[in-house]
């Protein structure tokens, strides 16, 4: 080694790194670059090598020279990275190009049937559209629902019997009976109350889930959509025309409805909305129970209590909420004589539809 042995160490690493830039240009795979990393950054490498000399050197000229090879073997361990990252893109788009399908060609085979979307999911839409052309906007809300959303804010404390009638799914989380899965869509109703100023004009639809045992007409889990609207001088007629335009545009300018008087602790004034079974046609079956009428849902005045609740003035603002049961919907608007069908996914009974 000349004298000044700590020149000799920073020519050296200029060599290596030069070297370096050169060979890292002319690797094309992986197993290249993975071969140049050994034989410059591994512990047996020509960086570590350099090591070897720092005895050699008084104490001052050891630190600088370490530090230099130090540096060295960041700058060129940070080019490595980069190399590697770039080489790995490439090899998955490779890979990819390969592997990819053409979902654009049509198959001709009789045997071939497209998929589609189930009838619940097609009825929400349609719902959805009817209500968006009416100027609503569409919320959505959590599954999972705190005792406060799901029924205190919307006037049902705990000593209410409805609480007992929607007999819910408890979650085994946190206090008991403090969170469960929803019972209704409403406890969105809430929450789009609290995260707005009126006037609101808005429809929630999604699954809810209760302890209902499995019949013609009922699932432990379904689907619903509800409506909401805070305004000033909302009024019941504001209400009946609404569900008229919601029936003319679902069922047609034939299908006879009704509004009967009922009790909903959320909403005062209530009504329950009815229509004429589709399957019988008003004569009687078991799917109405004899009655010749279908029940869809409930509706009414939003309840004072229910604005104070979330913070608004019932002396200032009014408005109605309504709910319907989308698979039940479904049922009567394509003469579904068992709703449990819905979830049996049996393809001859889905490509009807």
């Amino acid at each position: 080694m000349p004298e000044n042995l700590l020149e000799e160490i920073a020519g050296q690493i200029e060599t290596l790194k030069s070297r370096f830039h050169s060979q890292l240009k002319l690797v094309k795979d992986l197993g290249q670059l993975k071969e140049l990393e050994a034989s410059v950054l591994s512990k047996k490498g020509t960086i570590a090598q350099l090591n070897r000399h720092l005895g050699a050197l008084d104490p001052e000229e050891r630190r600088t020279a370490g530090a230099l090879i130090n540096q060295a073997r960041t700058e060129l361990q940070a080019e490595f990275e980069q190399s590697l990252s770039q080489l790995m893109k490439k090899w998955r788009e490779e890979e990819l190009a390969v592997e990819k399908i053409d979902l654009s060609e049509i198959i001709s085979d009789s045997n071939f049937f497209a998929g589609r979307m189930h009838l619940i999911t097609r009825t929400r839409q349609e719902l959805e559209d009817v209500f968006v052309g009416m100027g609503f906007t569409v919320e959505e809300g959590p599954e999972v629902e705190s005792d406060w959303y799901n029924f205190e804010a919307l006037n049902i404390p705990p000593y209410h019997p409805a609480r007992a009638g929607q007999d819910s799914f408890y979650l085994r989380y946190r206090e008991p009976e403090s969170m469960l899965l929803r019972t209704h869509t409403s406890p969105v109703q809430i929450r789009v109350m609290q995260s707005r100023q009126p006037p609101i004009y808005a429809v929630m639809p999604g699954r809810v889930f209760r302890r209902d045992t499995a019949d013609a007409r009922h699932t432990p889990a379904f689907h619903q959509i509800e409506g909401l609207v805070v305004d000033k001088g909302i009024t019941f007629g504001h209400l009946a025309g609404t569900i008229e335009t919601f029936t003319q545009a679902i069922f047609g300018p034939n299908i006879v409805s009704r509004l009967r008087p009922a009790f909903f602790p959320f909403t005062e004034p209530s009504a329950e909305f009815e229509i004429t079974c589709t399957i019988c046609e008003g004569g009687g079956c078991r799917t109405c129970s004899q009655t010749g009428w279908i029940e869809l849902g409930g509706c009414g005045m939003v309840d004072p209590n229910v604005f104070n609740a979330v913070g608004l003035d019932p002396e200032e603002w009014s408005g109605f909420a309504f709910g319907f049961g989308i698979d039940r919907l479904a049922q009567m608007r394509h003469s579904i004589s068992d709703m449990r069908v819905l979830l049996d996914n049996d393809v001859r009974f889905l490509r009807q539809f």
